[in-house]
């Protein structure tokens, strides 16, 4: 089986060739004890726990069931876990770094294997942070900090050919110290170019028309997912609470305005008649908050064309963003002190 992920890493970009050498199974999960349940990812629950090998230090623990096969494990683990690994050795501040994978046990009649993904922990995801923001809610330039740097984390995948495919914000955390960091890549993938890829990906509420439409998609899958929660952090509830996929693209046609007959994708079998059409509203209609800038922003990443929608290294360089300075104390500050929770509607 290492052999196997070894030799897959090998034929990994060079970046990922300097980790080639790394054995997935490097300790026993008996190394770590179990604190807290965090959540169920998109394969595996996770805990925070003690890595009892490094005087206790608190890490993020998933925990995923692996189906064994003849030939060992299944690509997609070795695609995840080389995947995962070659981010790391990148180094980069908003992308969460997995610091070690060990062996568990096999599950007992069933081919499976126990496997456990040892991240770094981070105090607190976006969904919570929301949930705990005290009235009136987020400031401009915290909301500016908190989008640059998901933003930046985006484009550093990108630049690497890395689709997340699963942005929400329960999977983008927020350290103590005010840091963003992408967290659970179960369903990302290395892309070329557009491709077909499998539909079951982006949570509902996140998910782009081209992923709704069954069509091929690349980037901007991200692009219009990081838009949807641009928008969250000013309005402190999703912009688009679908309840399935029709009523989720009628959602999104409401705010962007149905396409033109003429734009809708030809190899899309549901007819653009099948959508009752709507004009649209302007964003800061839906989102009095948002400035002129950050309404403009916004609509440059909901584009219901992929090809027009703004890439992350444009959105860095969008006026909305004109004098910003980094300051994750701003974050750090509110992370402290939020703590009373946010009305549910």
């Amino acid at each position: 089986t290492s052999a196997l992920i070894n030799n897959s890493l090998q034929q990994r970009n060079s970046a990922s060739a300097s980790v080639s050498s790394f054995s997935i199974f490097q300790h026993s999960s008996k190394n770590f004890d179990d604190v807290t349940f965090i959540g169920n990812g998109a394969y595996g629950t996770v805990y925070k726990a003690r890595d009892l090998a490094n005087n206790g230090q608190f890490v993020a623990l998933k925990k995923v069931k692996i189906p064994i096969g003849e030939d060992g494990f299944p690509v997609s683990t070795v695609r995840e876990i080389s995947l995962l690994k070659q981010l790391t050795f990148l180094d980069h501040p908003n992308v969460v770094k997995l610091l070690d994978i060990c062996h568990g046990r096999r599950v007992e009649n069933e081919r499976q294997m126990l496997v456990y993904l040892v991240f770094e922990h981070v105090d607190q995801d976006l969904a919570t942070y929301l949930e705990r923001c005290p009235p009136p809610g987020l400031s401009t330039d915290l909301i500016k900090d908190l989008t640059y740097q998901l933003l930046n984390g985006l484009d550093f995948l990108h630049f690497n050919r890395v689709l997340h495919r699963d942005l929400k914000p329960q999977n983008v955390l927020i350290s103590n110290k005010g840091i963003v960091k992408l967290a659970d890549f179960g369903l990302a993938r290395i892309y070329s170019e557009k491709i077909p890829l499998t539909s079951v990906v982006v949570t509902l509420w996140y998910r782009p028309p081209e992923v709704l439409l069954a069509q091929s998609y690349a980037t901007a899958v991200d692009v219009w997912s990081a838009g949807c929660i641009f928008a969250e952090l000013y309005r402190l509830k999703p912009l688009f609470p679908g309840e399935n996929d029709a009523d989720q693209l009628a959602k999104i046609f409401e705010v962007i305005g149905t396409p033109p007959e003429a734009e809708w994708p030809a190899e899309v079998s549901i007819a653009w008649a099948t959508f009752r059409f709507y004009r649209g509203v302007p964003f800061q209609n839906v989102i009095p908050e948002i400035c002129k800038d950050g309404a403009d922003l916004l609509q440059s990443m909901l584009h219901f064309n992929p090809v027009e929608r703004i890439s992350c290294c444009e959105a860095m360089k969008h006026h909305y963003f004109k004098d910003y300075e980094m300051n994750p104390q701003i974050i750090s500050k509110h992370f402290v002190n939020s703590s009373k929770p946010r009305t549910k509607t």
